[in-house]
C-alpha cells in the first residue's frame, strides 16, 4: 500500500515517500517519514511491515554512524548499499527475516556522485538511474522509463516527479496522504516542500 520513489539526476538524488501508514485498508497515520538518514550524503527510504522497517532502518543507522565515529569518514553510498545486503541476505536465513524493502539514494563523497539502490526483503539489490517500491511500480515506471535521462537537472527531476504522483493520484483509489520528499546533493540532505493537495482530473 505504500508510496516510494527515486529518481537519479545530474548531481542529485531526489527520494519521496508516501506519508500514510496503513495496515490494509486502514490509514493509522497521516504524516508518516519513512526515511532516515544514515550520514551526511545517504538517505535511506522504507516499506514493509511497521515493525521491521523501524527497526531495522534504526539498526542501520546506528551502524553507520558508528562507523563514521570510528574512522573519521563517511561512507559512500556504494559500501552502504553493500552493508545493507549484507545484513538482509543474513536476516533472510534467519528464522526471522525482516520483511522490508528499501531506497538508498547518496553521492559519494569523493566523487560526487550521485547513485541509486534498489533493495528487497529477498537481500536483493541493484544500482538504478530510477526506482520504485509499492503501488508506485506499477503507475510510475512507464513514466520514468519515457522522460528520465542521466543529465536532468532539479527542475526536471521535480517535473518527471509531479508527473508520477500525479498518475498516482488520479490511478489509485487509496488517498497516501501526500509524499514526503527530499534531495540529496553534495552539500547533504534537504527537505523539499511538495504539495499533493491540489485536485487531479481523470484522463
Amino acid at each position: 500500500m505504500e508510496v516510494l520513489l527515486g529518481i537519479t539526476g545530474k548531481d542529485y538524488i531526489l527520494i519521496a515517500a508516501s506519508k500514510a501508514a496503513m495496515r490494509g485498508a486502514t490509514i493509522l497515520k497521516s504524516s508518516d517519514d519513512k526515511t532516515r538518514p544514515l550520514n551526511r550524503h545517504n538517505l535511506l527510504a522504507f516499506s514493509g511491515e511497521a515493525g521491521d522497517t523501524i527497526q531495522f532502518t534504526e539498526y542501520i543507522q546506528a551502524n553507520i554512524a558508528l562507523y563514521s565515529m570510528r574512522n573519521e569518514t563517511d561512507l559512500g553510498p556504494s559500501a552502504v548499499a553493500s552493508f545493507i545486503r549484507g545484513e538482509l541476505a543474513k536476516s533472510l536465513r534467519s528464522r526471522k527475516p525482516y520483511n522490508v524493502n528499501l531506497l538508498l539514494g547518496g553521492v559519494d563523497p569523493i566523487t560526487r556522485e550521485p547513485s541509486l539502490y534498489w533493495l528487497d526483503y529477498l537481500a536483493s539489490s541493484a544500482r538504478l538511474p530510477y526506482a520504485a517500491h509499492g503501488y508506485a511500480q506499477y503507475y510510475c515506471l512507464s513514466i520514468l522509463d519515457k522522460h528520465h535521462h542521466p543529465d536532468i537537472n532539479f527542475e526536471e527531476g521535480m517535473k518527471i516527479l509531479r508527473m508520477c504522483t500525479d498518475e498516482l493520484q488520479r490511478r489509485l483509489p487509496i488517498d497516501f496522504k501526500g509524499m514526503t520528499v527530499k534531495v540529496v546533493k553534495k552539500d547533504g540532505i534537504h527537505d523539499i516542500e511538495y504539495d499533493t493537495s491540489k485536485q487531479v482530473l481523470s484522463a
